[in-house]
C-alpha cells in the first residue's frame, strides 16, 4: 500500500490514514436526519463539541444546514446564525481543526475568518460560483463530495449506468477542476457521497468498491453513520444503527479505502480505530 496522501490546511499539515482519522459531527439545525434540534444554542452545540473531542474526535464537521433526503436550503443568514459563533467560541476553547459543511461561499467566507480549517461542500465547489475563490484565497482544507441532484431531489429514483465509475470519474473530474482553479491537490479530500443520490445498492457497490477512489491520490473522507440504507439492510429504526454504522467503517479501513471516518458516534468509533490500528501494526511486522 502507498504511504497516506498529506493534507494541507490553513496553518497545519494532517496526514489522514496514519492512523485513520474521526471527525465528529456536530449539527447545529433543527431537522437534521440525526442529531437535528439537539443543539438549539451556541452554548449546547459547543458543550456537544467538546464532549466529542473528549471522546476523541481528530476533527469537528459542524453543520448549520439539513442535507437529509427531501431537506430544503435555509436563508443566507439563518446559516450564519447558526454556524459562525459555534466556529469562532471553539476556535478560541480548542486547536482541534474545524470543518464546516455548507455550500454558501459567504459562509465559507464567515468561518474561515472565525477560525475554520476546512470546507465540507456536498456540491463539490459547483453550487457557489464564489466558493473556489474563497477556499482558494484562505489555503482552506476542502472536502468535495458526489452527489445525484440536490437534498430535495436526490433520493427521488436515483440512476447510474455503472456506479462506481461515474462516482469516480466526477471526483476525478472536480479534483482536476479544483487544480485548474488554484487550489492545490493537497487541500482537497474526497467524499462519495454514501446516501446522497443514491439507492442502497448503490451505496454497498460503493463501499465494496471504494478503493477505486484511492488512484486518485487523495485521502477519502467517508460517511456512514446511522444512514438509511443500513435501516434498510438492517431492519431497525435510527437509534438502532450503531453496530451497522461500525461494521460499514471496518470494511472501509480494514480495506484502506477510506482515511477519514465522519461519524454521530465518535467513541465508540475511536475504538474500532485503536483496535484495528495496533491489529494492523503487528500485521505489518509479521508478528505471531
Amino acid at each position: 500500500m502507498s504511504a497516506p496522501a498529506t493534507w494541507q490546511l490553513r496553518d497545519r499539515t494532517l496526514t489522514p490514514g496514519a492512523p485513520p482519522l474521526v471527525m465528529g459531527i456536530l449539527n447545529v439545525t433543527p431537522d437534521s436526519f440525526s442529531d437535528g434540534g439537539q443543539f438549539p444554542d451556541t452554548d449546547t452545540a459547543v458543550a456537544q463539541a467538546l464532549r466529542l473531542i473528549e471522546q476523541g474526535a481528530d476533527l469537528l464537521d459542524i453543520g448549520g444546514e439539513s442535507t437529509r433526503p427531501g431537506s430544503q436550503p435555509v436563508e443566507l443568514e439563518e446559516e450564519l446564525s447558526r454556524v459562525v459563533p459555534v466556529v469562532r467560541r471553539l476556535a478560541a476553547l480548542t486547536s482541534t481543526p474545524l470543518s464546516v459543511d455548507t455550500n454558501k461561499a459567504e459562509v465559507a467566507r464567515q468561518v474561515l475568518e472565525a477560525g475554520a480549517h476546512i470546507i465540507n461542500d456536498i456540491t463539490a465547489l459547483q453550487g457557489d460560483p464564489a466558493m473556489p475563490e474563497v477556499v482558494r484565497s484562505h489555503r482552506a482544507g476542502v472536502i468535495l463530495m458526489h452527489m445525484q441532484g440536490t437534498p430535495a431531489t436526490m433520493q427521488v429514483e436515483p440512476r447510474y449506468n455503472d456506479v462506481v465509475a461515474e462516482v469516480s470519474n466526477f471526483l476525478e473530474a472536480r479534483l482536476q477542476a479544483c487544480i485548474d482553479l488554484g487550489i492545490a491537490a493537497s487541500q482537497v479530500v474526497l467524499d462519495p457521497g454514501i446516501g446522497f443520490g443514491k439507492t442502497t445498492e448503490h451505496n454497498l457497490r460503493l463501499l465494496a468498491h471504494l478503493e477505486e477512489l484511492q488512484r486518485l491520490g487523495r485521502p477519502v473522507c467517508l460517511g456512514v453513520s446511522r444512514k438509511g440504507f443500513l435501516g434498510k439492510i438492517l431492519g431497525r429504526p435510527l437509534p438502532q444503527r450503531l453496530a451497522g454504522s461500525l461494521a460499514a467503517a471496518c470494511y472501509a479501513l480494514v480495506r484502506g479505502s477510506a482515511q477519514i471516518v465522519r461519524v454521530h458516534d465518535v467513541a465508540e468509533t475511536r475504538d474500532v480505530v485503536v483496535v484495528l490500528n495496533a491489529l494492523c501494526k503487528y500485521r505489518r511486522a509479521g508478528s505471531r
